[in-house]
């Protein structure tokens, strides 16, 4: 058993007490590799912002459990030398599962240093999630972790996650769900999805003026009546990207095959971060904005093999996407 303490990392009690008083969501952004930890690292201690480093399923055995527990400890060492260097301040970290599905996945992660969970019970019959949410939570809790419990689907693909489509959470649940568990944050859906593909063309409406396809609004009146039900409660959002046509229409101008990709308005996400929404987690525009200098590069030297020399722009690029939703779309910006 390693506690998160150890490893120097936080788990969210205090974050999300801050960032509900102070009217802003802290970031969640998932990682696999070495430049993705990199990038998150860096423009959260830059931004001054706090950060919550996402793990899913897939992430963890992509990159094995153990190189994933040293990786959450050397973000760590990396934010103090990077905050020593440029006069700033330490920002709080947390090692966070995403979607994980199973108790025993749960508890795996908690022994080996993580310090918040998501247990996923939303696939299950009510009373199901209700029980294994409660099982998580009751182990987390003897070790100090947070627990993340989830209410409604959200439609999309994101590593072992699929669903066809969503269902919004019922706010009439919302209350006996949190008092039968315990649980110390609730993933909600109303109307954000995994992946870079959200919506249907034809749920969408076209903008006169740019073109862009514009989703449906989110459904803020659920969001409220949920506020209601549970005052002062976190509330997160999964499914969360923009979709950059910035990236997307790089990827599509060097190779690539992205056909009406539509992601979540940024105004949308800003005003949800200015509620009970604590949390908002971000993977897709991390992974366009990786994957469109990737290509640029390769399209542009198409004898380059130095991972270094691939990598690197699309490390930068990262940077450059995580300081613009800390500073102008969750607000965590100077919030460390």
């Amino acid at each position: 058993m390693v506690s998160y303490k150890e490893l120097g990392l936080s788990n969210t009690r205090e974050m999300f007490a801050k960032a509900f008083k102070g009217g802003y969501a802290i970031p969640a952004y998932n990682f696999n590799n070495m430049e993705q930890i990199q990038a998150i690292i860096t423009a959260c201690v830059e931004t001054q912002s706090p950060v919550i480093l996402q793990v899913s399923s897939g992430a963890r055995k992509y990159a094995n459990p153990t190189l994933l527990r040293w990786m959450g400890k050397g973000a760590v060492e990396m934010m103090k030398e990077l905050a020593k260097a440029k006069n700033l301040k330490e920002i709080p970290i947390a090692l966070h599962l995403d979607h994980g599905d199973t108790f025993e996945l749960a508890k795996s992660c908690i022994e080996s240093g993580f310090s918040s969970v998501m247990i996923d019970g939303s696939h299950h019959p009510y009373d199901k999630n209700v029980e294994l949410t409660k099982q998580v939570v009751d182990f987390a809790h003897q070790h100090d972790v947070t627990v993340e419990g989830e209410l409604g689907v959200l439609s999309g693909i994101e590593d072992d996650v699929v669903a066809a489509k969503s269902v919004y959470t019922s706010p009439d649940q919302v209350e006996d769900f949190v008092k039968k568990t315990g649980v110390d944050s609730l993933a909600i859906s109303i109307g954000t999805s995994h992946g870079a593909y959200k919506f249907k063309p034809a749920q969408c409406t076209k903008d006169p003026k740019t073109g862009v396809l514009v989703p449906p609004p989110l459904r803020f009146d659920i969001l409220e009546e949920i506020e209601k039900r549970i005052p002062g409660f976190p509330i997160v959002l999964h499914g969360a990207s923009s979709v950059a046509t910035e990236y997307v229409d790089m990827i599509n101008k060097f190779g690539g095959k992205l056909e009406a990709a539509v992601g979540i308005p940024e105004e949308q996400l800003r005003k949800a971060a200015k509620s009970a929404v604590c949390k908002i987690n971000i993977d897709s525009d991390g992974r366009l904005a990786m994957t469109a200098l990737i290509r640029k590069t390769f399209a542009e030297n198409p004898g380059e093999f130095d991972p270094r020399k691939y990598l690197g722009p699309a490390r930068d690029a990262l940077v450059k996407v995580y300081k613009a939703k800390n500073e102008n779309v969750l607000g965590s910006a100077g919030r460390a």
